[in-house]
C-alpha cells in the first residue's frame, strides 16, 4: 500500500459515478486457468550489475485474460540469482510491494543479504508484475503527473479542492483512454495467477515466497488460490486484508502521524545539533510554519506544501532518513536556506515515489481490487474527520488515491485470504510500522492457521528483515533453511528488540548530503522502502 483515501474541502463539489469507457471483467480466473496457459520455459541471460554480479534476466509470456488463455499475451520480466549449493530448496519468488514495485533488483538484494549458505539453496526469483517496469505493456497513464509544484494538498478553499479533483479525474480518464483493454486485467488476483505461471515455467511443483508490504497481500492471495503450490511463505510488514484498500489507507494516516511525532521527539533529543528546541510540540509547530511559508513561496520553485510532505513522508517508512530530513528542516527554519530542502526533495521524494509507471500500476491495482466510494462527499467527510486528528499525511494521502473515486473500470470484490491449508508460514511485523500498521500482522496471523508471528517491539520501520536486526534475520534464516518457526503462547510467537534510532550526521556525512547524490545514496540503506507499501 502507499497512501490513503482522499477527501476534500469546502465547495459543494459532488462527484459521483465513474467513466464507462472500459469494459468490466466480472469473473475471477479459476486457479485452473493458469494451468491452461502454455507451459513456456524461461531462457536466462546474464544481466549482472556491480552490486549483483550473478543476476540473470529472462521473460515469460502469459495471458492478459486467464479466462481466454489462447488470447492476447503480455510479457513478464524476470530475474534470477541461481542456487549454488548441492541442497536445492526450489525457487524463492520475492516481491517488494507497491503495488507497482519492480522486483528485478530485489532478487539480488535478497540473495546477497541472506546468509550465503541459505541463499545458495534457492533460485531467488524477482519479477516485475504485470504492467510494471520492464514487463510489457508497462503502464504510464499520464507522464509528469507529480511534477512540481502541485496544488496544496489541504483543500482549504473551493479552488484548491477543484484543482486537486481535476488532477485526479484527468489521471483516471487518461488511464481509461490509453489502456482500455488492459485495465480490467490489472489486479492482485491476476498478478497472483501470473506467479503460478512463473512456477510452471520454472518447472517447480511448489514455490517459496518472500514478500514485503503489498507483497504480503499478493502472497496471501496466491496462497488462497493455490494452497497446494506453497512450500514456504514469508510475509514482512503485513497489509490488513480486511481493510483493502480505502480503510487501510485511512489507518495509515493515523500511523504516519505517530511516526512524524516520533521524528519531532528525536529532533528535540538532538537540539545541540539542530537547534530547533527541546519541546517536540514547538518543533512540530515550526515544521507547519515551514509548510505554510512554502505554500506561499515554494523553495527553489520546486518544493511547495505538497512537495514538502512528499519529502518527509519517507521518514515514516525508515528512520535512517531522519538525520538528512532534520538537517534540511533546520537549515530552512533557522537560516531560511532553501537549497538543502530542495536537495532533500530531490533525494527523498524520489525514493518515496515510484514514478509515473509505479503510480499508474498502483492506482490500476488498488482501484480495481475492491470498491471505493464513488461519491466525493463521502471522501470529503471521512478525510476531514481524519485530518482533525492526523494532519501530517491525510490530505496528501487522499489525493494519491483520489483517482479511485473516478476509475473507469468497475471494482472487484476483495479476496478472502483466510487459509487453513498451508504449511507453516512466517510473519514479521513491527509494532509501530506506519505503512502497514501492527493490527494487519495480528489479523493475518489469525487468518492463516499455521502461521507464526515475529514482532519487532517498538520498531517503526517498514520492511524489517534483512535490514540489520540480527534477531529477526535469525528467525528468517532458520525458516528458510529448515522450515521451522517459533511457537509462543501470546499474540506474538517471538519478540525481537528494535534497532536503536540513528545518530545525527557526522561532519563528513553532512557534507556528502549536500551533493546531488550524497544524501540519497548515503541514506538509502533501506532499498526495499521505495513505495508506499
Amino acid at each position: 500500500m502507499r497512501r490513503s483515501a482522499a477527501v476534500l474541502c469546502g465547495a459543494a463539489v459532488v462527484m459521483a459515478g465513474s467513466l464507462t469507457a472500459v469494459p468490466a471483467d466480472a469473473s475471477t480466473p479459476h486457479p485452473a486457468a493458469a494451468s491452461a496457459a502454455s507451459a513456456a520455459k524461461v531462457t536466462w541471460k546474464k544481466c549482472g550489475t556491480a552490486s549483483y554480479p550473478t543476476l540473470q534476466c529472462g521473460s515469460l509470456k502469459v495471458p492478459l485474460d486467464y479466462r481466454h488463455p489462447s488470447g492476447k499475451k503480455i510479457t513478464l520480466a524476470l530475474s534470477r540469482v541461481p542456487h549454488t549449493a548441492k541442497t536445492y530448496q526450489g525457487p524463492l519468488l520475492v516481491n517488494p510491494g507497491g503495488p507497482g514495485g519492480s522486483g528485478l533488483s530485489l532478487a539480488g538484494f535478497v540473495a546477497s543479504s541472506l546468509p550465503k549458505e541459505v541463499a545458495a539453496q534457492y533460485d531467488v526469483i524477482g519479477f516485475d508484475p504485470r504492467g510494471v517496469g520492464r514487463s510489457s505493456p508497462a503502464l504510464d497513464c499520464k507522464p509528469g503527473s507529480f511534477n512540481p509544484v502541485r496544488p496544496d494538498s489541504v483543500p482549504n478553499t473551493p479552488a484548491i479542492e477543484t484543482a486537486n479533483l481535476t488532477r485526479a479525474k484527468s489521471f483516471a480518464a487518461a488511464c481509461g483512454k490509453k489502456y482500455a483493454s488492459v485495465l480490467p486485467h490489472i489486479n492482485t488476483v491476476n498478478a497472483a495467477t501470473d506467479m503460478d505461471s512463473i512456477r510452471r515455467a520454472l518447472g517447480a511443483k511448489k514455490i517459496n515466497y518472500f514478500g514485503y508490504s503489498y507483497g504480503t497481500y499478493l502472497g496471501a492471495v496466491y496462497a488462497r488460490l493455490f494452497p497446494e503450490r506453497v512450500r514456504r511463505l514469508v510475509l514482512d510488514s503485513i497489509v490488513d486484508p480486511t481493510g483493502v484498500w480505502y480503510e487501510d489507507n485511512i489507518q495509515q494516516d493515523y500511523a504516519f502521524e505517530s511516526r512524524q511525532q516520533a521524528f519531532m521527539a528525536w529532533i528535540a533529543k538532538h537540539d545541540s545539533t539542530y537547534e530547533l528546541g527541546t519541546d517536540p510540540a514547538k518543533i512540530e509547530a515550526k515544521w507547519y510554519a515551514m509548510r505554510a511559508a512554502l505554500a506561499k513561496k515554494p523553495a527553489g520553485g520546486k518544493v511547495g506544501a505538497s512537495e514538502l510532505e512528499d519529502t518527509f513522508i519517507p521518514g515514516g517508512y525508515y528512520n535512517g532518513y531522519w538525520p538528512y530530513l532534520a538537517q534540511a528542516f533546520a537549515a530552512y527554519a533557522n537560516d531560511k536556506k532553501t537549497a538543502p530542502l530542495v536537495q532533500a526533495y530531490e533525494n527523498f521524494a524520489t525514493v518515496d515515489a515510484s514514478g509515473d509507471n509505479g503510480y499508474s500500476v498502483y492506482t490500476s491495482v488498488q482501484c480495481r481490487d475492491t470498491s471505493w466510494p464513488r461519491d466525493w462527499r463521502q471522501w470529503r467527510k471521512d478525510n476531514w474527520a481524519v485530518y482533525a486528528k492526523a494532519p501530517f499525511m491525510t490530505w496528501n494521502n487522499a489525493w494519491y488515491n483520489a483517482p479511485c473515486a473516478f476509475w473507469p473500470v468497475s471494482s472487484k470484490r476483495p479476496a478472502n485470504v483466510a487459509n487453513s491449508k498451508l504449511p507453516q508460514v512466517l510473519l514479521f511485523q513491527a509494532t509501530d510500522d506506519a505503512a502497514t500498521p501492527y493490527e494487519g500482522g495480528v489479523t493475518v496471523h489469525r487468518l492463516l492457521r499455521n502461521s507464526s508471528l515475529v514482532v519487532e517491539q517498538g520498531g517503526g520501520n517498514h520492511g524489517i528483515t534483512l535490514s540489520g536486526n540480527a534477531c529477526l534475520d535469525k528467525y528468517l534464516a532458520t525458516y528458510l533453511t529448515k522450515g521451522k518457526v517459533p511457537r509462543g503462547h501470546g499474540v506474538a510467537d517471538a519478540v525481537c528488540r528494535r534497532l536503536p534510532d540513528p545518530k545525527p550526521l557526522s561532519a563528513a556525512a553532512s557534507a556528502a548530503a549536500a551533493s546531488p547524490s550524497g544524501a540519497s545514496r548515503g541514506a538509502a540503506l533501506h532499498d526495499l522502502v521505495r513505495f508506499r507499501g
